[in-house]
């Protein structure tokens, strides 16, 4: 079994699964709002924060990364089918990236794809392809995050909600500190620096914002590989 065949298995797992239809209505509405918006001759400067920012970089992106990337591994935990993989001699690492890329992947093509439409649809192209941007690192940073709460608890979506709702949500908007751990704010930045519209309002400077996301994308990647290799073949960490 090699991690092109874990990934293909992932990927025909995820997209075989009722959570999948979940991945949908959230990106259509991003694009139906601001399309709306368009067409009624709304200004941008009154619609652009709170879909782009509000909607689409605050909740489209990190919900779906927690729903992909609390599935790719998580759901075989659950239903016991991790046996299989680990009873394979394999690096773990080797089971660990090709799920994370899966994840990444269908994350960012979900969420990238509206973004893009809706920055067009906002400012200009260039806007469109700094959200797109934004939405492959924040799609990577939140996928290794939720991919290692899947391995570190049982309840992976309950954590991932509470930082994505409390930490990033409601501390990020009244505790400045907060925002040095906010994958939202580092995709925030990149977005405004790519296309510096003044739509956007981004609070951490760039070299944070890279640093930081490699840090999560990295960090929380070893996590995951290292907690996989405290499970036994039963299927529980040791």
């Amino acid at each position: 079994m090699v991690p092109q065949t874990i990934a293909w298995i992932t990927a025909r797992g995820l997209f075989g699964r009722r959570r999948f239809l979940l991945l949908i209505p959230l990106p259509l509405l991003v694009v139906g709002l601001a399309v709306l918006s368009r067409a009624f001759g709304v200004a941008p400067e009154n619609w652009a924060q709170p879909v782009l920012v509000g909607l689409g970089l605050a909740v489209v992106l990190p919900v779906i990364a927690l729903i992909v990337g609390t599935g790719v591994l998580g759901s075989e935990i659950d239903d016991g089918t991790i046996v299989h993989i680990l009873t394979k001699p394999l690096p773990r690492w080797q089971i660990v990236l090709p799920k994370l890329v899966v994840a990444t992947a269908v994350t960012t093509v979900t969420v990238s794809i509206s973004l893009y439409v809706a920055g067009v649809l906002a400012h200009s192209v260039r806007l469109g392809l700094g959200l797109a941007l934004a939405g492959l690192v924040g799609s990577l940073a939140y996928s290794a995050l939720f991919l290692a709460l899947s391995l570190v608890t049982r309840r992976p979506v309950l954590l991932g909600l509470v930082y994505v709702l409390v930490w990033e949500g409601l501390l990020g908007n009244f505790v400045s500190g907060t925002r040095v751990l906010s994958i939202q704010q580092y995709v925030l930045t990149i977005a405004d620096k790519v296309a510096p519209t003044g739509l956007l309002q981004s609070k951490v400077s760039l070299p944070v914002a890279i640093i930081m996301s490699a840090v999560f994308a990295v960090g929380f990647t070893l996590l995951a590989i290292d907690r996989l290799r405290s499970f036994s073949v039963a299927g529980e960490t040791s």
